[in-house]
């Protein structure tokens, strides 16, 4: 009997229709009532998405990417101005630092968390190419908090603005504080494969700050403070009503869609344990949103080969570090030393996880990966 082939990118998919009733019917809601664009939906979708974080404003934008973006000039962070921001990231938290005019300055990562670590963003903070450094943005790569603590603490005493990236955190607590609760804001993607996804693109951002919230409002939508009347160089970024709707339906499902990630990552990490790869063991400090499963394995290629030929996708996030990109190669040289991230990279590999596997797909990969060292 052949064994039905484990599909790694079907998590849209399989969240759809696991809600296909509901959102259909959240769908001809907003069909039916004709108003498209930052209509009821999203007012609603944005108390609800704030009350999950545990802040007071939430403010839906057309991605993550623009979140950041949005973030960052409602800051006053632009020209002149530079970011600390891991290499080892999404393109994504870059390419918005560079389009709001800021300039990125790459930072290393810590070997087991995979996000900034403390003391590399120290040593940029007292080098000549960290004069200019404004804000320090938090990657909570895979869904594992950043050392918000650490970085808090060095923001403080260096007069820095802390920011979050959660794009891929959805969920995720560091000492029992939602990830995106902690920094002066945060910045949200609801990209289909998110642990909560729209069915196309959408973004949040995330503050405490009234006064932050409000300009972030009027940057979203022309600048405007009063319809037509630009005070702003804003942008044309909005969650549109289709995508709030669908938003609404799921989030409801997060937590249990998180908790499923988590058992399912506990079966990889027994089944592991007693291999030379490295696991994303979860600290008692946190609790981990596992958007990716990433282990760090020394014959990377040869184990992704081996599990591809048995129909278990496999992939790498990323197979270059930002700075290692050519589109970014011009920033490299305002790059600290990146020791961590250059090694890792090539070791890095993503298993299948997603809320919709069954445990006898995590076992099967798991017996592959045995086979593979045995």
């Amino acid at each position: 009997m052949t064994r039905r082939p484990i599909r790694f990118g079907a998590y849209p998919l399989e969240d759809y229709r696991a809600h296909r009733d509901s959102i259909q019917q959240a769908l001809q809601r907003v069909l039916e009532h004709g108003h498209y664009i930052l209509g009821n939906e999203v007012a609603v979708f944005e108390q609800e998405f704030a009350s999950f974080v545990g802040v007071t404003h939430s403010i839906g934008v057309a991605n993550g990417t623009d979140a950041i973006e949005l973030l960052l000039r409602a800051l006053d962070i632009n020209e002149g101005s530079s970011v600390a921001v891991p290499s080892q990231t999404a393109v994504a938290s870059v390419s918005a630092i560079v389009r709001a005019g800021a300039t990125p300055l790459f930072v290393d990562v810590d070997p087991v968390t995979f996000t900034i670590l403390p003391e590399s963003l120290d040593q940029a903070i007292h080098s000549p190419v960290g004069t200019q450094l404004k804000a320090v943005l938090a990657v909570h790569l895979y869904g594992n908090p950043a050392e918000m603590d650490e970085l808090r603490d060095l923001c403080n005493e260096h007069n820095l603005i802390l920011l979050e990236d959660c794009a891929q955190s959805h969920g995720a607590t560091y000492h029992g504080k939602p990830v995106g609760s902690i920094g002066r804001g945060a910045a949200f993607s609801f990209y289909p494969t998110k642990n909560l996804g729209a069915i196309g693109d959408g973004g949040s951002v995330i503050s405490n700050d009234t006064t932050l919230a409000d300009k972030v409002r009027w940057l979203r939508q022309y600048g405007w403070r009063e319809r037509y009347i630009s005070d702003f160089e804003g942008i044309n970024s909005r969650l549109d009503e289709l995508q709030a709707a669908i938003l609404r339906v799921k989030l409801p499902f997060l937590t249990a869609n998180n908790k499923r990630r988590r058992s399912l990552a506990t079966i990889y990490e027994k089944g592991l344990s007693d291999l030379p790869i490295q696991t994303p063991v979860p600290r008692p400090c946190c609790e981990h949103a596992y958007h990716l499963y990433v282990i760090r394995v020394k014959q990377r290629d040869a184990l992704m080969k081996y599990l591809t030929s048995r129909d278990i996708p496999a992939a790498r996030h990323y197979p270059r570090a930002v700075h290692q990109q050519p589109g970014y190669a011009f920033l490299a040289q305002r790059s600290l030393p990146l020791p961590n991230t250059e090694a890792l990279v090539p070791e890095i590999l993503s298993l299948p996880l997603h809320p919709y596997l069954a445990e006898d797909d995590v076992e099967y990969t798991v017996d592959a990966i045995r086979r593979f060292f045995a």
